[in-house]
């Protein structure tokens, strides 16, 4: 199948490359569009705070946007709004574009790089390798500090806007004064909310325009987080002395009919303060399951916002939480479908490899998450893990490694490693990944791992490893350094080749593996266990793992967010202009805030789940067509009785011969690789440096590469996941 895959594409190539060419000039007129708007999309959040904005531009759209049709809100839906999910529609069709004419190239340096390659190299390295925020590069940082430095600006505009229309005088200036800064915290704090979602939302067509991923900007989530709530807080709080003060305590019950809602801002805050708390590291690591349901709270911390400011204003945070939304109920969509789990093999060291069925329609990178729910465990928890295969390499089956962490996976390795089932209902998400093998632009990769932190790189030498021998393609070479506690953390290695590759398929890429066992000077037998193979029995309300939106989700993404806004636009515009209107004549005095936002949040999540419930059903039934046609597993599984499940080493043996490749590895006992060493070690002009592991494990590698001791190494942190 992959040979005619490859077959197929060369055709293709051959007989369209005038076609190619044509799409790769479309693509860069829609990436200049996506530019202009965004550039135009932040000058007016840069100019938002001044007097110009507010007393000459806002003022000029007003008068002319404001109808019988949007109301007052015409100004706000079409320069916070529409921009947004215009660069959302439109890069869906970029993403679309690139995705069809997408072809495996491994860029090659002939000479030296240039000045701006080197330039940029340079930019990309680790700065800030420990503290709180992490490993973060140079680019990172330098948006970091423009993003504070916009922060400081507004709010030091907004003080000395709302200072100068201050009339009073004496020792009550500075109550006003008091109410102008707190109130002016919270418009500071709505900017970060706008961005809050972006990050999450795991299926963004904006993310990838900008070179991210979701699961590697939830640092900027994070960021993003604290200094929502740091602001939201000291706004809400800063309103209750000022109260007891002025005599007016009773003002934080206030619920007013057209104007600001005290009582809503302040359950928003409760909220909100419940999940910051949550997040606290040590509350994360040891009660993970009061930080995972806590964020369900987001939801109540949202709505109340709304209540709080009224629709109008949170048209300014609206586009980022509404395609988190749509991302969010498809999601919900997948999810509420079980997947076929054909095997799993069991290892030695307490983790699995969980094998599922997929269709081939479904492609992933190397590097990508899948998240996984077992309701038999838990029907709410949804847990990440870094997908181990290759979709190239296996393209009917996609799996994941989870090693034993925590409650929820030690129930799932008691489950499959010693009970007698034959089928286990599980749920996914996903995957999600890097839009592009990134990595292949590199002479040389070294892989640096700590205990499960693996997971990644076996996609990584999984795809090589098809590149090589399918695609016929150079590769970089690889070193692969891994660290375990104990050796039968060793057994991790044999998950390198998937149960249908041999150890000779390695023998077409350059590898060289170097394992350490760190706890222990001497090898036990535990590393020469055999992987314990099961397989599962067929259900037909199983189904494979098949795109969310099929074949074309970019495109069928970008109609859920056009259709989903117009059908809003339409429904809205219908129930202003014959029921609020003929009420509030455009005063935004008569007509209740509350109803305003409850209509617009009806109307919207309406259009939302028609749009998206009618694509995804379209796509269900094309897929599942496409399920009649993969092969049941029966047929090349044994039958999964109780006698049978654990299947015949023997046959396992002969398609991974284990100890092959761990005599082929060069291990080392009681001692820690000297990483810097290993790095400086390679002289190729372009080394890829990718770490996986404990966060010390990757901050050593990080500080290394960023000590600029040498130019050729270019860092990149992996937040694996098990």
């Amino acid at each position: 199948m992959a040979d005619v895959r490859v077959e197929r594409k060369s055709s293709t190539n051959n007989n369209n490359n005038g076609g190619e060419g044509e799409m790769k000039e479309i693509r860069k007129v829609i990436m200049v569009v996506l530019t202009v708007v965004m550039l135009g999309y932040f000058v007016i959040w840069i100019v938002m705070p001044t007097n110009l904005y507010r007393n000459n531009w806002r003022n000029k759209m007003s008068a002319t946007l404001t109808s019988t049709y949007f109301g007052t809100q015409g100004t706000s839906l079409l320069i916070f709004v529409f921009p947004v999910l215009f660069i959302a529609v439109l890069g869906s069709v970029y993403h679309h574009l690139g995705k069809k004419y997408l072809d495996y190239q491994v860029p090659r340096k002939d000479g030296k790089s240039s000045g701006i390659t080197r330039w940029l190299a340079t930019w990309r390295r680790p700065v800030l390798v420990r503290g709180p925020l992490g490993i973060v590069s140079g680019v990172e940082l330098s948006f970091l500090l423009m993003f504070i430095a916009f922060l400081v600006w507004s709010l030091t505009v907004y003080l000395h806007v709302g200072y100068s229309k201050i009339q009073v005088k004496g020792s009550q200036r500075y109550l006003y004064k008091w109410e102008a800064t707190v109130f002016r915290l919270g418009l500071t704090g709505n900017i970060c909310l706008s961005l809050l979602f972006y990050p999450v939302t795991r299926g963004s067509s904006i993310l990838p325009l900008l070179g991210l991923t979701s699961e590697g900007s939830i640092k900027y989530h994070i960021w993003l987080g604290h200094l929502t709530m740091a602001l939201f807080t000291a706004h809400g709080l800063g309103y209750i002395p000022l109260w007891a003060i002025a005599g007016e305590i009773s003002q934080a019950l206030k619920w007013s009919k057209t104007d600001v809602s005290n009582v809503a801002g302040e359950l928003s805050l409760f909220f909100g303060l419940i999940l910051w708390a949550a997040t606290y590291p040590r509350i994360r690591r040891k009660f993970f399951e009061v930080f995972f349901y806590a964020h369900y709270l987001y939801i109540l911390f949202v709505v109340f916002f709304f209540f709080h400011v009224g629709i109008g204003y949170s048209y300014y945070m609206l586009p980022g939480f509404y395609l988190f939304m749509i991302d969010r109920y498809l999601r919900y969509l997948q999810s509420s479908q079980c997947v076929r789990l054909l095997s799993a093999r069991v290892l030695s060291c307490e983790a699995l490899e969980l094998n599922f069925a997929k269709s081939m329609s479904l492609s992933y990178n190397p590097t990508s998450i899948m998240f996984v729910n077992v309701p038999s465990i838990s029907k709410l928890q949804w847990h990440p893990f870094t997908v181990s295969s290759s979709s190239n390499l296996e393209q009917d089956k996609i799996s994941v490694v989870i090693k034993v962490e925590g409650k929820w996976s030690r129930k799932l390795y008691d489950i499959v490693s010693t009970s007698s089932i034959d089928r286990l209902q599980v749920s996914v998400e996903g995957p999600y990944g890097p839009a592009s093998n990134h990595f292949l632009r590199h002479d040389t990769l070294v892989l640096v791992s700590g205990g499960s932190g693996i997971t990644p790189f076996i996609s990584i030498i999984q795809e090589l490893l098809f590149i090589s021998t399918t695609m016929k393609c150079q590769t970089p070479k690889i070193l692969l350094v891994s660290s375990f506690k104990k050796s039968s953390g060793l057994s991790m290695l044999n998950l390198l080749l998937p149960l249908s590759s041999t150890t000779s398929d390695l023998s077409s890429i350059d590898l060289q593996i170097k394992a350490y066992v760190t706890r222990e000077k001497v090898q036990s037998e535990d590393y020469l266990k055999q992987p314990q193979a099961i397989w599962f029995k067929p259900n037909a309300s199983d189904s494979p793992i098949t795109p969310n939106l099929g074949k074309n989700g970019w495109l069928w993404l970008g109609a859920i967010i056009a259709s989903s806004f117009l059908g809003f636009l339409i429904f809205m515009g219908i129930l202003t202009q014959y029921y609020i209107y003929p009420i509030d004549h455009n005063t935004n005095d008569i007509f209740p805030s509350a109803a305003r936002t409850i209509f617009t949040a009806l109307i919207l999540c309406g259009c939302m789940v028609v749009a998206a419930s009618g694509a995804f059903l379209w796509n269900k039934k094309r897929n599942a067509m496409e399920a009649k046609q993969i092969t049941n597993m029966e047929g090349i599984t044994p039958q999964a009785t109780p006698e049978s499940r654990f299947y015949n080493s023997d046959r396992e043996l002969e398609s991974l011969p284990h100890q092959s490749i761990l005599e082929s590895t060069e291990i080392h006992f009681g001692e820690r690789p000297d990483l810097k060493r290993l790095l400086f070690d390679c002289k190729d002009s372009s080394v890829g440096v990718l770490a996986s592991g404990p966060a010390g494990l990757r901050h050593e590698v990080a500080a290394i590469c960023g000590s600029g001791l040498v130019d050729n190494l270019h860092f990149e942190s992996i937040s694996f996941s098990w």
